[in-house]
């Protein structure tokens, strides 16, 4: 029923600020039946012929990494691309802790980037993902510390506090995107969503009665605290993108919104679950850029890999250190070992630059070591990359044009399938993942398999 109501357009096309979160949507939409693709900068007329009709259509980008200058810079042609879609629903996806700053990854300035999509109508923002342990209530956000972990208010969590680029000090989302030029925010309570109930005119009702103040506010902002609200919000949302095309914020937890809505108004069945990850068929590599508790409990944890550390120092400043480590995990992968190589930990406290530039380099060395591996006439075929700005670099430095779903390895962890004009690389299996997602055995189950 979904596809009659389109006639022909996709559902939804959403932006990934980096290209963990941008594969966590395409897992959402893909594990829900509807055939997705996600494309690695805007596709050209040639790769949307090849991908074939899509209801959920994907770009990965690195804005979270980049200054608002070239945030706008980078978005105006995904701006056009939405706008020309025809999609009702049009979603800037961004990291579920909503980490960002006015200097870097703002997203005050990707809503002003994307705003001509939805006309003079105010972003709306979803603040939480439930399945990920990432709650909004009353305007403040909470997170999980890792699987299992307490539940902190964002500027009490022991990693998002003191994150070494945008540092979350502020709960109050509100509050922490005024700073980004989104200084008129309103709020959709829990509390109204509870009064609410399945009433989703009373909610449609207020949402254009903000949409039609004077002034406009810059956002709606609608809380997320439990996945019973799910299917109430997805309602909303739909029933107000039916009027118009609407500009969402925020992470998966949109899409899964707009998944469980439309399953309550009939117009998505069930689909039977992903074929879980089979063993590898040969060595795998992990690079590990991610400095986040979770990741390392990860490297420590993990038994079936050689395990090599990158000093930071030395890669950034060292002429041929890069060519060495390169050569050395490329020796381990092609004697058949599996291979995790991550960046140590600096002895001081890194900048944004630094950060940046430790990041390029890491995806330099990922890419020098799949050359060396292909010029042996054995390219690698599975692949897993920890870290938000890690695994955006390192992607685009390996010439792909998309990437399909394969399976799910853990909650915000997807396995893929990379698209490729270069035969060498098309199937390679690629796990991206951010520095706070997954169990301590998670790299392991690249090897061993998910079954």
């Amino acid at each position: 029923m979904l596809d009659t109501l389109l006639r022909g357009k996709p559902a939804v096309v959403w932006y990934g600020d980096d290209f963990t979160g941008a594969t966590d949507t395409l897992a959402t939409v893909a594990q829900a039946g509807l055939r997705s693709l996600l494309f690695l900068e805007v596709p050209t007329e040639a790769q949307r012929a090849q991908a074939g009709p899509l209801q959920a259509i994907g770009i990965a980008g690195a804005a979270r990494s980049l200054a608002p200058a070239a945030m706008a810079e980078v978005l105006a042609p995904v701006a056009q691309f939405m706008a020309a879609s025809g999609a009702p629903l049009l979603h800037y996806k961004c990291c579920s802790t909503f980490d960002s700053a006015p200097h870097v990854g703002s997203i005050g300035a990707a809503v002003t980037a994307l705003r001509k999509v939805a006309g003079a109508s105010p972003a709306v923002i979803v603040g939480g993902q439930p399945n990920i342990g990432r709650f909004c209530a009353f305007g403040n956000l909470f997170a999980q510390a890792g699987p299992g972990g307490a539940v902190h208010r964002i500027d009490r969590h022991p990693t998002m506090r003191q994150h070494p680029v945008t540092p979350m000090d502020e709960a109050d989302l509100r509050l922490h995107l005024a700073k980004q030029r989104l200084a008129d925010i309103r709020l959709l309570s829990t509390r109204q969503l509870e009064l609410a109930g399945a009433d989703t005119d009373v909610l449609l009702r207020w949402m254009q009665a903000q949409e039609g103040a004077s002034p406009v506010p810059d956002a709606l902002l609608i809380d997320l605290v439990h996945e019973a609200q799910l299917p109430q919000i997805g309602a909303l949302l739909w029933a107000r993108a039916q009027q118009a095309p609407l500009l969402a914020v925020g992470p998966s937890g949109v899409e899964q919104c707009l998944i469980a809505g439309w399953r309550q108004l009939g117009l998505l069945g069930e689909v039977p679950a992903a074929e879980p990850l089979a063993p590898a068929q040969g060595p795998v590599l992990v690079l590990v850029g991610s400095l986040s508790p979770v990741s390392s409990q990860q490297i420590a944890a993990s038994q079936q890999f050689d395990k090599r550390e990158v000093d930071v120092g030395r890669l950034l400043a060292e002429e041929g250190y890069l060519s060495a480590c390169a050569a050395q995990l490329a020796q381990g992968l092609l004697q058949g070992r599996p291979m995790l190589a991550h960046t140590s930990r600096p002895d001081q406290t890194l900048d944004a630059a630094t950060t940046a530039a430790v990041a390029q380099r890491s995806a330099q060395l990922l890419a020098e070591t799949l050359r060396l591996m292909a010029a042996q006439g054995q390219p690698l075929k599975r692949l897993g990359i920890a870290g938000g700005d890690t695994s955006s670099l390192a992607t685009q430095a390996l010439g792909l044009w998309g990437l399909a779903f394969h399976s799910t390895l853990a909650p915000g962890v997807t396995m893929s399938v990379a698209r490729s004009d270069d035969a060498r690389i098309d199937g390679l299996e690629l796990m991206l993942k951010g520095g706070q997602m997954g169990d301590a055995q998670l790299f392991d189950r690249l090897v061993k398999g998910a079954g």
